[in-house]
């Protein structure tokens, strides 16, 4: 591979099955910003960032593509409900601060902050889908 090629992260996808629901977690709780937000054939993908980030997380349908059966979609939607479909991990500055605001607005709990053997203090929660989402801060230098 050509060391000088430019690969980086543009987007990585979650599945929600209530858009205003996640928005208010991402953007009114979080602080990201929406990006775009496109209805297309039924669906709707909207993109949500840090303000001080490219990689950009697109929230669409839990069964989002066109090909898929109505079987398929059933289970993409109960496997969504139960949770256990998507994660994503963030980095913060202030982990206890941000569990604090985010326990405040009353998003299910799943991890306390706790030092983790490995260096990072740790917190986690479920979206409103039921996405967990973990909010790692690394140790000082």
């Amino acid at each position: 591979m050509d060391r000088a090629t430019d690969v980086r992260l543009a987007q990585c996808f979650i599945a929600v099955d209530d858009h205003d629901k996640a928005l208010a977690f991402y953007c009114d709780v979080l602080g990201f910003e929406v990006r775009n937000d496109v209805d297309f054939e039924g669906m709707r993908w909207v993109t949500v960032a840090s303000p001080e980030q490219d990689v950009e997380i697109v929230l669409e349908p839990p069964a989002a593509s066109p090909d898929i059966s109505p079987a398929d979609k059933q289970t993409m939607a109960e496997l969504l409900a139960k949770g256990i479909l998507r994660g994503v991990n963030f980095t913060t500055t202030d982990c206890d601060a941000l569990f604090e605001r985010v326990r405040a607005a009353g998003f299910d709990v799943l991890q306390e902050p706790v030092d983790q053997p490995y260096g990072m203090r740790d917190c986690a929660f479920r979206d409103p889908a039921g996405n967990m989402v973990r909010f790692l801060e690394r140790p000082a230098d």
